[in-house]
């Protein structure tokens, strides 16, 4: 059996279980993938080229925003046809995906080698990282179709119940950048010019492995020319369900402007540097999170259009009390051992000892964040799009960014003020968005 048949035969936190276990392993190995470049770069031992790379991330995060529009939107839409046996908007929406993320990838190229010296700056990039930043950004514009693409395809294909296959994907693209990364930036001494090039030519790989995939004959979401006209009606349908998506990755990287602003405003490029590193290590802590939620919301749409409303609830319990456990798991890790964590990206003493303190603050009270993350999960699993994209920028836009500016100024906070934004975010808004999803739903 396919996995679609597993989900009308096999009990809930089972088939949970199976589908999250490949979609948690691609979160691994795109965590990995994410790293790959901060990772290497801080072995240069020059914090200004990490603080480059952290100058250069919202970029990334900003392709990243429209793909989970494209994909999460789409991968929603395609699982609720699939429950309903609408095969005709299941390919329709496969079709749809492609040509939104190719057109948005182009445009994005353009408008990073247009302007990107205004664009860093907004950034915070200053006279001697604007450099080593333009480096990156001009080599990551021309791949830019390819990452967006390849991420918003990869949820595409988990939906079709081939969550064996996107894991596939993303290792390729994960294993190619780990070999090409050292290659250009220490072999060919291209410094972070090397990590943005490795990073396109890996996601050409995995978008060409996901490519393979979607045209192949048995594949129930084919592309093919038949189904690239698209009613506006379920263009309208998918956008909405993907808003959220968007509005996750979108507020993040509006964050990280305003943190990188903050911080080099506070504290100097080192303080930029540590923020790198606290990205980078709250994406390893959220990879299980993440990939079990990714795992679940197909297994709720299923059973959402087949009106089996008991299944959908025991998927929401289930998806809940294991992502709370496991936050609160490595919010105690962490707190046990956070130098090491630092370590895994830069050894350097003044970043280390800077790195430390604010790493517990950023940290703390972590188990919250399961709660926004559980909560939005479901409404775009179920279709509830004006909610899920509430409470994406109800967290971020409404509650970390005031915080990030105001805390700094007040009793003397300073940097550790743009630190303390992040957890009050957690409780105040994943309480709001958990405990509002089970009032509604």
């Amino acid at each position: 059996m396919n996995d679609n048949e597993l989900m009308k035969s096999m009990p809930i936190p089972r088939t949970v279980a199976k589908m999250a276990i490949p979609s948690i392993i691609s979160s691994l190995v795109t965590v990995v993938y994410n790293m790959a470049d901060t990772f290497f770069v801080g072995q240069t031992g020059d914090p200004l080229q990490v603080a480059a790379v952290s100058l250069t991330n919202p970029i990334f995060i900003l392709f990243m925003a429209f793909a989970n529009m494209f994909g999460m939107g789409g991968s929603a839409a395609a699982s609720i046809a699939m429950g309903e046996n609408n095969k005709t908007r299941m390919k329709q929406v496969s079709s749809f995906i492609t040509y939104a993320s190719l057109d948005v990838g182009i445009l994005f190229a353009a408008l990073l080698v247009l302007f990107m010296q205004p664009i860093l700056n907004i950034f915070g990039a200053n006279t001697e990282t604007y450099n080593l930043a333009k480096g990156y950004v001009f080599h990551i514009s021309y791949g830019a179709p390819f990452i967006i693409w390849s991420a918003a395809a990869s949820f595409v294909v988990r939906s079709e119940g081939s969550s064996r296959e996107a894991m596939i994907g993303s290792m390729i693209g994960t294993v190619m950048n780990i070999i090409l990364d050292p290659l250009f930036i220490f072999g060919m001494h291209m410094g972070v010019k090397g990590a943005a090039l490795a990073t396109i030519l890996s996601q050409i790989c995995s978008g060409i492995w996901v490519l393979r995939f979607l045209t192949g004959k048995r594949v129930t979401l084919r592309l093919n020319r038949a189904t690239m006209k698209v009613e506006w009606k379920r263009v309208k349908d998918i956008m909405a369900l993907g808003v959220s998506g968007f509005m996750m990755q979108f507020t993040n990287g509006l964050v990280q402007i305003f943190c990188n602003s903050t911080l080099h405003m506070y504290g100097g490029d080192i303080y930029v540097g540590v923020m790198t590193v606290l990205n980078s290590v709250r994406d390893i802590a959220t990879m299980m999170v993440h990939g079990l939620t990714n795992g679940a919301s197909p297994v709720m749409s299923f059973n959402y259009g087949e009106k089996a409303f008991g299944k959908v609830k025991q998927a929401i319990k289930f998806v809940t009390v294991v992502c709370f456990t496991y936050a609160l798991f490595v919010w105690g890790i962490i707190k046990i051992a956070p130098g090491f964590f630092i370590r895994l990206f830069n050894s350097d003493p003044v970043l280390l000892e800077k790195g430390v303190p604010a790493l517990h603050i950023y940290f703390f009270g972590f188990c919250f964040m399961a709660l926004q993350f559980t909560g939005q999960a479901v409404f775009v699993a179920l279709g509830k799009a004006k909610r899920a994209t509430f409470f994406s920028i109800f967290r971020k836009v409404i509650i970390v960014v005031p915080l990030t500016i105001l805390l700094p100024k007040v009793n003397g906070f300073g940097v550790d003020g743009v630190f303390w934004a992040e957890p009050i975010s957690n409780l105040v808004g994943g309480c709001a968005c958990f405990f509002t999803m089970l009032l509604t739903i």
